[in-house]
């Protein structure tokens, strides 16, 4: 047969349906949910075809409403361990079935609160403030069919939508165990407008089993002309949105506020958990911006909003950046060999890891070439600059991304690359640090950034070949 003319040929049914078996095979693998139709062939009998399944059983789920996600800084898109239910580096908000939220009704003063009938009732929603010993306000909430409440916090019982422990810097196995956590167990929550998604509003405090809030006599709170009452915290729920839009690379960090129980914005205490309150801050609100950041005292998230997030780099879209750097061959210029940028971290050492030293960018392999013994410093080769050298990594967490493009600086001093925009920002960012301390970190590990400007650009020896 000529070959550039194509002949017609008869196929067989056993062939047809050898395809049909593997087409099958294919489309179950990606979960497709498909109809098998009959085709009649030239011989007489029937072959089966593919169609997309139309029946009445079998409704397509509505596609989810998505409000946003919370992610705690310090983790690279998973925890250590690995996620594992309500205990996750990440949190999924989604439009519930049913609204759950709840609006403030009411208020009272009673002289027992732990005796009271709101208090009592395991159905009704409730605020105790005790202002003495015999001397407390109740404020009842009542079921809000207009929002969704999600609770966050370091307890695990029901009512924790996302539980969230403290995050200790630059822990890479998670072994690592906090005595006394500073993260109460009903942290706070979170109400999300059903009517309109864009909106989510940041209260202190969550909830507890009974449906109750309790603050004490030692906890900051403050009536205003004998009606509306407010407190605060122990240590405080602290948030800072940011100046601009976050997803687009021309953000900057502003100033942290503390938002109270009853969602009132307030400049911070002298201390993290001083009884004098701040001041009321004019033009700020408790509704969360994209790029929002919420500090729990021992953990800090932040939130991503479901358009931010569409305009956000995905997870494939960083390992694309990855594939790029090492179809380069990246070399070492002192054992000339390759060098792999790694997706995942791995405890074993590797002679294509790649290593950047942090005073200068030079990326370059594992060698023992001008090693300074009594420091462990050692000499760049490229440019002879002596300094501390270690493993570079791929910032994996796409929610951390203030823009798209390669990964061109590295965190110092833990190594891991993102783009120069989203390394710059987050160097800007103060995070705070115990009772009134606060410092940059990497937002993959929480590692404490060090020197300034608390990064370094990296330079890949590549394409050398």
């Amino acid at each position: 047969m000529d070959k550039g003319k194509m002949e017609p040929t008869e196929v067989s049914s056993d062939v047809l349906v050898k395809v049909y078996c593997e087409i099958e095979w294919c489309f179950n693998d990606f979960g497709d949910n498909m109809l098998i139709k009959k085709m009649k062939l030239s011989d007489g009998t029937e072959s089966p075809i593919l169609e997309e399944q139309e029946s009445a059983n079998s409704e397509k789920p509505k596609q989810l409403v998505k409000y946003g996600e919370l992610v705690i800084l310090g983790y690279n898109g998973f925890l250590p361990q690995g996620d594992r239910g309500r205990r996750r580096s990440k949190f999924v908000l989604y439009k519930r079935p049913t609204a759950n939220g709840v609006k403030r009704s009411k208020h009272y003063v009673v002289k027992t609160p732990h005796s009271s009938q709101a208090i009592l009732d395991a159905n009704q929603h409730s605020i105790s403030y005790t202002l003495s010993r015999n001397h407390a306000v109740i404020v009842e909430y009542t079921p809000d069919d207009d929002t969704d409440m999600f609770q966050i916090g370091r307890s695990s019982e029901a009512p924790i939508d996302f539980v969230v422990m403290d995050t200790v810097p630059g822990d890479k196995t998670g072994e690592t165990k906090v005595m006394q956590s500073t993260i109460s167990r009903f942290a706070c929550r979170i109400l999300c407008d059903r009517k309109n998604p864009k909106i989510a509003r940041i209260y202190a405090a969550g909830f507890d089993t009974s449906k109750n809030i309790f603050l004490g006599e030692k906890a900051t709170k403050w009536q205003e002309n004998g009606r509306e009452i407010d407190g605060l915290t122990t240590n405080g729920v602290l948030i800072m949105h940011p100046r601009g839009t976050f997803c687009g690379g021309d953000a900057k960090c502003s100033y942290w506020l503390e938002t109270s129980v009853g969602g009132g914005v307030f400049s911070l205490r002298e201390s993290r958990s001083a009884q004098q309150k701040g001041q009321v801050v004019e033009n700020e609100t408790n509704i969360l911006e994209d790029g929002t950041l919420i500090d729990l005292c021992g953990a800090t998230l932040l939130w991503r909003s479901a358009e931010g997030l569409t305009k956000s780099p995905s997870k494939r879209d960083l390992e694309r950046e990855i594939d790029e750097i090492n179809a380069g061959r990246p070399q070492c210029p002192v054992g000339l060999n390759t060098l792999v940028i790694p997706r995942k971290v791995t405890p074993n050492e590797n002679l294509q890891q790649p290593y950047v030293y942090l005073n200068c960018g030079h990326v370059q392999g594992l060698h023992d070439w001008g090693q300074d013994k009594d420091s462990g410093a050692r000499k760049c080769p490229i440019c002879l600059e002596l300094g501390p050298v270690v493993k570079v990594f791929m910032g994996l967490e796409p929610a951390f991304y203030v823009d798209s493009g390669p990964p061109t600086f590295a965190f110092n001093p833990c190594g891991h690359m993102a783009t120069e925009k989203t390394v710059k920002y987050w160097a800007n960012v103060a995070i705070p640090h115990g009772t009134n301390g606060f410092h940059a970190v990497c937002p993959f590990c929480a590692s404490p950034l060090a020197g300034s400007p608390g990064y370094v650009r990296l330079i890949f020896q590549d394409n050398v070949d």
